[in-house]
């Protein structure tokens, strides 16, 4: 899967995420409203709905313009900007619950693509696909538009966000990566 490009044109994201690009980088905060406004993502607040192909297309510009590290620390905002599902009680649930939020936070033709009522998923964005290799390690496989470094910060911010006190995550990349052609990164967590 291409970085940077959407699967669908109709794909909207939500202004609260968006707003995850300015507390990532608040040291850039007025290079990423630049950034954002050139393209076409303006009045950003919570309720507010902006094509996800113009999301990308900042995302491009901050790679470019500051390097893969800052599309990270945007990403490690996420957690804490987006809508979550409930109920989280462990670091396995919060790693298996990625694609739950990724779907909340999308839209096609004014519906999201998940409902945590009915718990009806729908496509077109990709996933963040959850596969538990032995206990205390799971493996990410994240087939989104997102670029890799922004995916890699969720995982590390869910990660330490709901690990145990006493508990040392680590991740890793395992196999080919769509910084390099793969339709897909996986990522490896242990805790």
């Amino acid at each position: 899967m291409t970085q940077f490009i959407a699967l669908d044109p109709r794909v909207e994201v939500n202004g609260q995420t968006i707003l995850s690009v300015l507390e990532g980088i608040p040291e850039y905060k007025e290079f990423a409203l630049g950034v954002l406004e050139k393209n076409g993502i303006r009045h950003i607040r919570r309720g507010s709905w902006h094509p996800q192909q113009n999301w990308l297309d900042a995302f491009r510009d901050i790679a470019r313009e500051i390097g893969g590290f800052t599309l990270y620390s945007i990403g490690r905002s996420i957690p804490d900007n987006a809508d979550w599902p409930p109920q989280i009680e462990s670091l396995e649930g919060a790693l298996a619950s990625i694609d739950l939020a990724y779907h909340m936070n999308h839209r096609i033709g004014g519906e999201r693509l998940y409902d945590a009522v009915t718990g009806a998923l729908k496509e077109g964005i990709g996933h963040y696909a959850f596969l538990k290799k032995a206990d205390r390690t799971i493996r990410l496989d994240c087939s989104t538009p997102y670029p890799c470094d922004f995916d890699k910060g969720i995982i590390a911010a869910v990660a330490n966000k709901f690990k145990a006190a006493e508990e040392i995550v680590s991740i890793r990349e395992e196999g080919a990566c769509r910084k390099t052609g793969a339709e897909s990164c996986a990522y490896v967590v242990r805790w």
